[in-house]
């Protein structure tokens, strides 16, 4: 299957500037797997501090835009079973940085659903730069409805 544009990564998550990592999905096969993208740019706040001279993505962001990638397949398979999912980062595992990813980088992120239990996710993603892995982290999610979020 196809991806779609910014519009409607949008449409799916909450994040916006300067906190939405995903520009555009390129493939999604079901709650199966999904393949997305992020062009990372100078311009971005957190180059000014992480490091002058030096700009690297911090890799907290890189595993930030992992999540978001995971966060559209898991609130689609969310839809299935209630009206305004919402998918929760519950855990980070196994988070290994390779390579640096610098200002003119493309991201591509892929993830991968592992397993459900309990309606609890887990999912493999990688990013990836010019084909080589910048980073890989397993990561648990739980998805909850909006509004029983909101009423706490």
């Amino acid at each position: 299957m196809g991806g779609f544009e910014i519009d409607e990564v949008m449409d799916f998550l909450p994040h916006r500037y300067p906190f939405l990592m995903v520009d555009r999905v390129l493939e999604v096969e079901g709650g199966k797997y999904i393949k997305a993208m992020k062009n990372v740019t100078i311009n971005e706040p957190h180059f000014l501090g992480h490091f002058p001279g030096f700009p690297i993505m911090p890799g907290v962001l890189i595993v930030e835009g992992m999540a978001q990638t995971a966060g559209l397949m898991l609130k689609e398979m969310g839809r299935k079973t209630m009206e305004n999912p919402i998918p929760l980062l519950l855990g980070i595992d196994k988070a290994r940085f390779k390579k640096p990813v610098r200002p003119g980088d493309t991201l591509i992120y892929e993830v991968n659903l592992v397993g459900e239990r309990f309606g609890t996710y887990t999912v493999n993603g990688k990013a990836l730069v010019d084909g080589k892995i910048a980073a890989s982290a397993t990561l648990i999610f739980g998805i909850r409805n909006a509004k029983e979020l909101k009423e706490g």
